[in-house]
């Protein structure tokens, strides 16, 4: 898939310095469920992982490139895949140096439109942090719908820590 400014592509092994560098700053990982990523090698198994989970049609994460360098800046795809539920969790990041450029405003749209029209899906989630306010007003932007926090739902970088929840459905998109 494609945009103006960006291709949707599978994100391979050679991307692995890219999604390393992102994924190796606090900024980035602030938010985000795993810790800030120490070496390539990490990175390389977070792309196995992507790939696996493709490959058994449990998820899609699309790496997030430019058009002009076919760079991945970031990934965005779906999953906790509940096929009997028709519905899916998104999740996504950008590399900071193409924060507030609308990327996610721009990809999120044709990867929305897949989930609904491709994958069958009724409802799409997002769980996000309730102090990253970015997220919430990308995914307000998308049209998601915020539901509600879940209390100390998750158990992350050592700690217990709240999670927002908003979803979309299909009747909402097609509007």
């Amino acid at each position: 898939m494609e945009t103006e400014r960006f291709l949707l592509r599978q994100i391979e092994a050679s991307d692995a310095q890219e999604v390393f560098h992102y994924f190796s700053q606090d900024e980035v990982m602030k938010y985000y469920d795993l810790d800030v990523l120490k070496d390539i090698s990490e990175a390389r198994k977070i792309i196995d992982n992507w790939q696996k989970r493709y490959h058994k049609n449990e998820g899609l994460r699309w790496g997030i490139a430019t058009k002009k360098d076919n760079k991945i800046i970031g990934s965005c795809g779906y999953h906790n895949w509940e096929k009997e539920h028709f519905k899916a969790e998104i999740g996504f990041e950008v590399t900071p140096e193409f924060w507030r450029t609308g990327v996610m405003t721009e990809v999120l749209e044709p990867i929305l439109k897949h989930g609904f029209e491709k994958m069958d899906l009724h409802r799409i989630e997002a769980l996000y942090d309730p102090e990253n306010i970015a997220s919430r007003r990308t995914l307000e932007k998308a049209g998601f719908v915020y539901e509600g926090t879940l209390r100390k739902s998750a158990f992350e970088k050592g700690r217990f820590c709240d999670a927002a929840i908003c979803s979309l459905l299909k009747e909402e998109f097609a509007k």
